[in-house]
């Protein structure tokens, strides 16, 4: 039995509906729901290296102009957040630089509003009270301070208080930010850090990053749902059996 050309038409149509929809569905769930991103740096290892990729909730802290996302913001649209909570201590985010808002970062919070933040010799100060910190074993790997051999660098695990810990590296003894003034976090505002802590252009330097307005939190980091080696290319698939790195797929992000 020969296929008509009406037939033919609408076969033709429904595979276009389909995937119309298909790219409807997929607009929404970047939009709203989840986002991915790509680590391009080495601020926050060990928790995320270069060339990790990983979604990004969008519906974590709400929605704001710059996670909807929309760069500039339209004239005209609302200002801060609706829906969606303020991000707690310990939270690993990604934001819009408050004086880049076309260029995303990726740090963890440290401070909240009102908050008192002072590094002294490498070690965090909230609120005047030192956090818990354990030296653990040396983290060997790719270097974090930014050479392309293998290092050994110090790795403790840090402990805020509301509980969350996490790894950082220390690259160096008295780095440049290990000793800083002390830090009052605006209202409305947040400090970030890297964990790589000399190694991560963060709330620390002022002049490049700053407070963090609230409005300027895309989401938060989930889940990493791919990673290949610092310098591969993730198109090259005929080097994935070498350069992807098994262990860290599907890796929640604490």
């Amino acid at each position: 039995m020969s296929v008509t050309s009406r037939e033919k038409i609408n076969t033709s149509s429904e595979g276009y509906r389909v995937v119309i929809h298909a790219l409807l569905i997929a607009l929404v769930i970047r939009t709203f729901l989840f986002q991915p991103f790509n680590i391009p740096s080495g601020s926050m290892k060990a928790t995320l290296l270069v060339g990790d990729y990983l979604f990004v909730s969008k519906y974590s802290y709400g929605y704001s102009p710059y996670s909807i996302p929309l760069t500039p913001p339209l004239p005209g649209l609302f200002s801060g957040r609706i829906f969606g909570s303020e991000p707690n201590r310990g939270d690993v985010v990604v934001f819009r630089l408050p004086k880049d808002v076309s260029t995303d970062y990726i740090k963890r919070v440290i401070g909240l509003p009102g908050d008192h933040i002072q590094m002294k010799d490498g070690l965090l100060y909230i609120n005047g009270k030192p956090i818990e910190r354990e030296r653990l074993s040396d983290y060997i790997g790719e270097d974090p301070c930014g050479s392309e051999a293998t290092a050994r660098v110090k790795r403790w695990k840090e402990t805020l208080p509301n509980g969350v810990s996490y790894e950082t590296l220390d690259c160096v003894d008295n780095g440049f930010y290990d000793n800083t003034i002390e830090y009052v976090v605006p209202p409305g505002h947040f400090f970030m850090m890297g964990d790589n802590r000399d190694n991560s252009t963060d709330s620390r330097v002022q002049s490049a990053v700053g407070y963090v307005p609230l409005q300027n939190i895309i989401g938060r980091a989930q889940i990493i749902f791919f990673s290949v080696a610092e310098g591969e290319h993730v198109w090259a698939v005929w080097r994935w059996p070498w350069t992807i790195r098994w262990n860290r797929l599907f890796k929640l992000v604490r």
